[in-house]
């Protein structure tokens, strides 16, 4: 199993959450953190398919910082 750990920052700047992994690579951004949360777990699938890597035995972790 591959385990993603997504970093989850507050821009205050921008008034938006950041979510930023290089490995998969998945960089978005949401005003709640919950819809930032749950745009992940669908685009990180889709984007681990486009890079030809295993997309069905992942685990994501998120970090807040």
């Amino acid at each position: 199993m591959n385990r993603y750990t997504v970093l989850l920052t507050w821009d205050e700047e921008a008034s938006v959450w950041v979510a930023e992994n290089n490995d998969i690579p998945i960089a978005l951004e949401s005003d709640s953190l919950d819809t930032l949360i749950k745009r992940v777990r669908i685009t990180a699938l889709e984007l681990l398919e486009l890079n030809n890597k295993d997309n069905k035995n992942i685990t994501l972790h998120f970090e807040m910082e």
